[in-house]
């Protein structure tokens, strides 16, 4: 899939309004760029920890010259603006449904043959643990990884949280925030590319990506991570949706 002109005009209209803003917003802090691949479409792997994840995550990969595109979900697409905004850039919409996943899966593969990054955030929603470290991981961006034999790259941030908490109704701008963004080596998957893609192989490769990003989020804290990774399952959580136990709405 070669980005359309249609796509490279909408992203150079959102780099000029967008851009300033998160400059505005946050100074930066950014490493491991150079880790990119630069000759091929990757699969991105972020940390999710507040709702504008995905404009920090997306200025961080155009300003290193990598067209960001996000599985989103389909009922994005129908929302006024943002819906047409979505479809101008070539993001991919999720469906739940079987025909509908594998139309996804077809268009991520596509843009990762147009040589662009793909992000697909490996906990599938923002993080239940109260802490905010990254928590137990889905299979989709293993599968799609497996499938496609594109190279998986971890990228951690830190710092988004303290302009827009998770599920909060407001900006916290003042004092100004540092936006950190680290790059990790890819995941090796060496040793299960020739595997069959049972259960067991998709969880063995979601915990190397969650493993890899749980190490550059602690870096970027300063921080040990828990000894256990949190599981919604375990703690009784709805695994989608804000309604969860023990959400609070405005956390700093």
């Amino acid at each position: 899939m070669t980005e359309s002109r249609r796509s490279r005009m909408t992203f150079a209209v959102l780099a000029v309004t967008v851009r300033p803003i998160m400059n505005a917003l946050m100074a930066k802090k950014w490493s491991g760029a150079e880790k990119l691949p630069r000759d091929t479409g990757f699969i991105v792997c972020p940390n999710h920890i507040t709702e504008i994840d995905p404009v920090v995550i997306g200025h961080f990969l155009f300003n290193q010259k990598v067209t960001p595109h996000f599985l989103a979900k389909a009922s994005l697409f129908k929302v006024p603006i943002m819906g047409w905004i979505l479809d101008a850039t070539g993001q991919v919409p999720v469906d739940r449904t079987t025909a509908g996943a594998n139309r996804s899966l077809e268009a991520a593969r596509e843009a990762i043959s147009s040589g662009g990054g793909i992000v697909v955030y490996p906990e599938g929603t923002l993080t239940r643990d109260p802490d905010m470290w990254p928590m137990k991981g889905r299979t989709g961006a293993a599968r799609l990884a497996l499938q496609t034999g594109a190279p998986v790259v971890p990228i951690a941030h830190w710092g988004a949280h303290e302009v827009f908490p998770r599920y909060a109704k407001r900006f916290y701008l003042f004092p100004r925030k540092t936006s950190r963004v680290m790059v990790g080596d890819p995941v090796d998957f060496s040793d299960l590319v020739d595997k069959p893609i049972t259960k067991t192989v998709l969880d063995t490769a979601t915990e190397r990506i969650v493993d890899a990003l749980t190490v550059l989020v602690a870096e970027l804290r300063q921080e040990a991570p828990p000894a256990e990774r949190w599981n919604p399952a375990d703690k009784h959580q709805k695994s989608t949706g804000r309604d969860y136990e023990g959400n609070t709405e405005e956390t700093q």
